[in-house]
This record gives structure tokens, C-alpha cells and sequence, in this order.
């Protein structure tokens, strides 16, 4: 049994610190993708993501958080708008499916949630017209 666990450890592949401190680096460039890198090298991605760790550990640093440009929208008024009554109903149609449309026009910001129909965003749109 122990010529099986001898024979097990001597399959295992030993990279050369060079190797593996290069590999880290191309990693930890930003936008680099670390399965590719692994991918390309021969190694199993989650061993790269181990010498990244064990690197960062040693040198004490921490990968550099990404941050992300937003907007923030100022906030808008609410408008109702009475739909209109007594039209006759349609043929039978799918269930709308929930969602947002988001549309912005002269600096104000028009967010519709959940189903919207045909007919209520025309109502919209055509106030919106009227408006201008």
C-alpha cells in the first residue's frame, strides 16, 4: 500500500519558481483571465489561483479592487396617467412578462416597471408629446 502512495507522489509535476512567480504576475495584471493563463501554461487553474493566494500572502498585498463608473439619476416627479376606458378588448395574448423600459428624453428620466402593455406606453408616449 505504501509503494501505491509512494508511486502516486512521485506522478506529481514540480514547476520551477520562475515559472510559477511568472505565471502570478500575468495574472495579476488587471483584465487578465487567470483559466486562460493557466490554460495556456499546462496548469489547472485552481493551482494558479493557489500561488496567487501563497503570493499575495507572502508580499502581504491584496489583489486591487476594481471600481466600476456609475451615474446617479437625479430624482424625477411621478405622472399618472389615466388609461383610456371602453376600448374593446383585444384578442387573447400571452401574459406580459414583467420587466423595466427606462427611457430618457429633454433631462428627465421615465422608468416603467413590471408588465407594461401596448396600449399604456402608447398613452405615455403620446402625454409625453403633448407635453413637449
Amino acid at each position: 500500500m505504501k509503494s501505491e502512495q509512494d508511486s502516486a507522489k512521485a506522478s506529481r509535476r514540480h514547476h520551477d519558481r520562475a515559472f510559477k512567480q511568472e505565471l502570478v504576475r500575468q495574472s495579476l495584471e488587471p483584465g487578465a483571465s487567470v483559466s486562460a493563463i493557466a490554460l495556456r501554461s499546462g496548469v489547472n487553474a485552481n493551482m494558479l489561483f493557489k500561488w496567487r493566494r501563497e503570493h499575495l500572502r507572502a508580499t502581504g498585498g491584496a489583489a486591487a479592487a476594481v471600481l466600476l463608473p456609475i451615474e446617479v439619476a437625479p430624482a424625477v416627479e411621478v405622472m399618472t396617467i389615466p388609461t383610456a376606458t371602453g376600448h374593446t378588448s383585444a384578442p387573447s395574448r400571452p401574459a406580459p412578462r414583467t420587466g423595466v423600459i427606462e427611457l430618457e428624453f429633454a433631462g428627465a428620466q421615465l422608468r416603467l416597471r413590471g408588465p407594461v402593455d401596448e396600449a399604456s406606453l402608447c398613452s405615455v408616449l403620446r402625454a409625453l408629446r403633448q407635453s413637449a
